[in-house]
């Protein structure tokens, strides 16, 4: 599973991070935050949500919006131990 993350800038392409990496993160710390792009869909999300909880991990995701438009938000996503 790919994921991408939030964009450094509006005109730029988001950068993608694997499972395998976002794991690694969260193996080496207790509490990790992740800040995904909107292109993201949902259902992959949640996909991630529930591999972390199977493993026993608290996940908290939010849409957290950052300009007035529809579109202009990001997933802030909190995995902990």
């Amino acid at each position: 599973m790919d994921l991408k993350l939030v964009r450094a800038e509006l005109n730029a392409k988001p950068k993608k991070i694997d499972l395998a990496k976002i794991e690694d993160k969260v193996a080496k710390k207790e509490s990790v935050i992740f800040y995904f792009d909107k292109d993201n869909s949902h259902k992959d999300l949640l996909e991630l949500q529930d591999h972390f909880e199977a493993q026993g991990k608290s996940f908290y995701m939010n849409e957290v919006k950052y300009g007035l438009g529809d579109n202009d938000y990001m997933y802030q996503v909190h995995i902990m131990a």
